[in-house]
């Protein structure tokens, strides 16, 4: 037993044991089950792909990229290029990741070389870093060149600070392919198999050549450097990879979340992928899709059973809210401190 907690962590039990304690409040106090179900896997498959664009930079040793927004904001102007042209339905939601991808490769390209300029401290840059991008885009959204009426201000200069995209393709991937059962539980399938998508490519990446290459790189650099592997530019693949992979999340976000969100929104993302990856049994210098994928579903269904059951044990208050940001803050916290340890 002592052996079991150490191999999984006495935090992610409690945090295990928490989830469990919320789905048992969950039919004491006779809340629609199926409803809440279908609310936790849908949050689970939104945010996977932005969790999983964690791995390539752990793998090839940045370690956890605290520099998502970068990631977000090429995802960004490509879903609104897209919207820009006119299009709807899957022909905006694939155009989008398409444009987001040049960003992404341009601007992870960027992003590696400047974190092999200061070895040893990437994720304290990548968090600078990933601030002042969104700084500088609060700028950028105000001066771009976009002309649709939904997406700039009817009155004034400048894009909305939230855009709705529920007309042109919203729930695209929630809604293909779903299952229903019964009136009120459903199965967003279309989403679930882009996650599991999307994790296939990184595992079958991470077992090519390059792959097995960039992850011996992260590992033992020296090693690597000794065996002849240009270290530095594996690190920059994989930068690029993680960011190309983070565009693709924040648009798979958008088309369930209805929206999509500018100037400051993007600005913690990246905390709580870091620490759904950790509460997965990540580090920061290992990591596996299988951290991914239980991480993203503890974490996300923690979120989504606490403010319903919150609700419930007091209802005239604002409990729920305030146990959101203590739970989701707690993880996070508990992340960081992981991280300081070096675990």
């Amino acid at each position: 037993m002592k052996n079991l907690v150490a191999k999984i962590g006495t935090a992610r039990l409690i945090i295990i044991a928490f989830f469990l304690f919320l789905c048992a409040m969950i039919g004491v106090y006779d809340i629609p089950m199926a409803m809440t179900a279908t609310d936790v896997l849908v949050r689970f498959g939104m945010h996977t792909t932005l969790v999983l664009s964690m791995v390539p930079g752990i793998a090839c040793g940045i370690g956890l990229n605290f520099g998502l927004p970068l990631s977000i904001v090429c995802g960004l102007l490509g879903g609104l290029i897209a919207l820009e042209m006119g299009l709807t339905g899957f022909p905006a939601f694939i155009i989008g990741i398409l444009i987001s991808i040049p960003f992404s490769v341009v601007v992870g390209g960027l992003y590696g070389m400047l974190l092999n300029k200061v070895k040893r401290s990437e994720m304290m840059v990548a968090t600078y870093m990933g601030f002042s991008v969104i700084s500088l885009m609060c700028i950028s959204w105000v001066t771009l060149p976009f002309n649709a009426p939904e997406l700039v201000w009817p009155i004034g200069k400048g894009l909305r600070t939230t855009i709705d995209v529920s007309e042109k393709y919203g729930q695209l991937l929630d809604n293909f392919l779903a299952i229903k059962i019964g009136e009120h539980f459903s199965i967003p399938t279309g989403l679930i198999l882009f996650a599991l998508l999307m994790c296939l490519i990184v595992w079958l990446f991470f077992r090519s050549k390059t792959g097995v290459i960039m992850r011996a790189a992260g590992e033992n650099p020296d090693f690597a450097k000794a065996n002849g592997i240009n270290v530095d530019r594996y690190r920059i693949g994989g930068t690029i990879f993680s960011t190309v992979l983070g565009a693709v999340g924040i648009i798979v976000y958008a088309q369930s979340f209805g929206f999509f969100q500018l100037y400051q929104a993007p600005m913690m993302m990246g905390f709580a992928a870091v620490a759904a990856i950790l509460i997965g049994g990540a580090s920061a210098k290992t990591a596996s899709i299988s951290n991914v994928l239980i991480g993203t579903f503890l974490f996300q269904g923690v979120l989504t059973l606490a403010m319903p059951v919150a609700n419930k044990v007091a209802p005239d208050g604002n409990l729920a809210e305030i146990v959101r940001i203590l739970v989701s803050n707690g993880i996070i916290i508990y992340a960081l401190t992981k991280v300081k340890r070096g675990e």
